[in-house]
């Protein structure tokens, strides 16, 4: 299995902990918060990262290199930003697979991937979404669901109890290389809220422990998480 990690993130909320690296890179425990991804993710078989990169791109290629824990290394450079989805249709140009893995550098979501791996295969799907049940949130869009056909993704509101995206996909190269999509856009926009309720877009629910760095409280908190995570 080949995998996208998007880690061209700036990190403009975190500058206090952040403000010479790229939003990946900030430290947790004594490591960047990219090294406690690769590191889950080298517990499946994947045999070769595609790091998409952007914003100070050499601190990630310097500290990494060119494999990582076996796993070989690949690295896209955006020399401007191409939005969630000209990010991975640019990586996705590195991958020779059928269905690519693609998880985001700043967001914990530690799902089973062999698991979500076989859930996509299974039933044959071209786009699948891992989600992350939550209770009493604002702060993100909340997911309307049919089994495990996915029929709504919602605008940020108060949600008692929901489901939000993780940001973990399994994506059929060929079906998402023939929407021909532009070179910039969002993969939110463009495909998620464009197919939902399609039959398309379909989607495994996971309760594993979600931080995304990106907002100062889960980066707080990124540290007892991740101590007892391996």
């Amino acid at each position: 299995m080949e995998a996208i990690v998007l880690a061209g993130g700036m990190g403009t909320r975190l500058r206090y902990a952040v403000s010479d690296v790229p939003k990946p890179m900030a430290p947790v425990n004594g490591k960047p918060f990219l090294f406690h991804v690769l590191n889950w993710l080298k517990d499946f078989p994947v045999e070769k990262i595609i790091m998409s990169t952007g914003y100070k791109s050499e601190a990630i290629v310097e500290y990494f290199g060119k494999s990582f824990c076996g796993i070989s290394i690949e690295y896209v450079v955006e020399e401007a930003p191409l939005g969630t989805g000209g990010a991975i249709k640019y990586a996705m140009k590195n991958c020779s697979g059928d269905n690519i893995l693609v998880i985001n550098g700043d967001t914990w979501f530690p799902v089973r991937i062999d698991r979500f791996h076989r859930f996509h295969m299974e039933i044959n799907s071209k786009f699948s979404i891992a989600l992350k049940p939550m209770k009493d949130f604002s702060r993100y869009g909340s997911v309307e669901c049919r089994g495990d056909e996915i029929l709504k993704f919602n605008e940020k509101k108060f949600c008692s109890d929901g489901l939000i995206n993780g940001g973990i996909y399994l994506i059929n190269r060929k079906f998402f290389n023939s929407l021909n999509l532009s070179e910039v856009f969002s993969v939110e926009k463009e495909v998620l809220e464009k197919y939902a309720g399609s039959g398309i877009i379909r989607c495994m629910v996971s309760d594993k422990p979600f931080i995304d760095i990106g907002i100062p409280e889960d980066y707080k908190r990124a540290g007892d998480i991740l101590k007892t995570a391996h």
